[in-house]
């Protein structure tokens, strides 16, 4: 557990046993088979009072799976809560969402509906997949499922740039993540003979070719090993393929964007992740996780990293106050 992982435990803690901000919901939720204190009771109170039953609906109506079952996770540092905590709210606020685009990049000048969500449309989708298997991640004819086994991103806005073109701003977001240094390109099967490395294999089949092909991923003779097969690059490696393939294939794709803007949504505190080293055999760790991954870019500018503060510092105050005030008192303030 990093410090800060550590701190916001015991500030969830604080807050189920001292404020309202759950709504007196009580702590001893479980998690991996054991009651919690800082694992809620009910599940529907992870989440802001306004979205508690549209969120539900949304992930049902859309066929999205949730983190770690078939209901808003109890834990409270979870991310993908966050994540929708912070933009559920605002999801259907043109304005306000053009405001975070901006944020991201600030040649964004509108932000358009994201009609692959089947039910409630919006200006930011949740979970978001290709409509069709790009990555190599499914298994035969079955097209990707959202937020399971495949790479699925958190939140998305699709976007006009100045220069006409349009812009997909898929958006990673981090809590209190930390990783080890598992190498994903030499894990072994479950029931597999330790050293066979079959999930590592499968991980080198499906996307050594896509990077081979990818015009914004650094090029190795060799990906076993490699900086893309350890967390948190391993997302960030299958995340760019996804944008990339997304353009690649519009014309395959409801959403027909001609270029990407990758953010990365990490609090500041969180330093155990932004301070993140590569131990692949490339040699790139001494350096922070920003800068690891940009040298694996061709092109830099393509790729964010931004606090939930700053993402939506310019939101309107006086009509997201409640909003701003239980996101400052949850996640911001000590």
């Amino acid at each position: 557990m990093s410090k800060y992982q550590e701190n916001q435990r015991e500030r969830a803690i604080n807050l189920i046993e001292n404020s309202k901000l759950f709504d007196d919901c009580k702590a001893g939720g479980k998690f991996m088979g054991k009651e919690r204190d800082f694992v809620l009771s009910n599940s529907n109170f992870n989440l802001f009072e306004s979205i508690r039953k549209d969120v539900v609906t949304y992930f049902e109506k859309n066929k999205i799976s949730w983190w770690g079952g078939t209901k808003p996770t109890s834990h409270t540092l979870s991310s993908q809560i966050a994540c929708l905590n912070y933009l559920f709210p605002i999801r259907n606020d043109k304005n306000e969402v053009l405001k975070i685009a901006k944020i991201i990049c600030e040649d964004i000048v509108d932000v358009l509906e994201i009609k692959s969500d089947k039910f409630l449309p919006a200006y930011i989708a949740f979970e978001a997949v290709s409509g069709k298997d790009y990555l190599n991640e499914c298994k035969e004819e079955q097209k990707p499922a959202r937020g399971s086994q495949c790479t699925s991103i958190d939140a998305l806005i699709f976007a006009k740039h100045k220069n006409g073109k349009n812009y997909l701003l898929p958006i990673e977001w981090k809590y209190t993540e930390h990783y080890n240094n598992t190498d994903k390109s030499l894990e072994d099967r479950r029931n597999e003979p330790k050293g066979t490395n079959g999930k590592g294999q499968e991980r080198l089949s499906r996307y050594s070719d896509l990077i081979n092909k990818s015009e914004q991923l650094k090029k190795y003779d060799n990906y076993k090993s490699s900086v893309y097969f350890f967390e948190p690059f391993y997302q960030l490696m299958r995340q760019t393929l996804w944008a990339e393939q997304m353009i690649l294939k519009k014309e395959c794709e409801i959403i027909k964007a001609d270029d990407f803007i990758h953010a990365h949504i990490i609090p500041k505190e969180n330093q155990t992740l932004l301070k993140k080293e590569s131990r692949d055999r490339y040699k790139c760790s001494g350096k922070d996780m920003k800068t690891t991954w940009v040298e694996h870019l061709k092109d830099k500018n393509k790729y964010k990293i931004i606090s939930p503060e700053d993402l939506l510092s310019n939101l309107d105050e006086a009509k997201y106050k409640e909003l701003k005030n239980y996101l400052a008192l949850r996640y911001w303030h000590s």
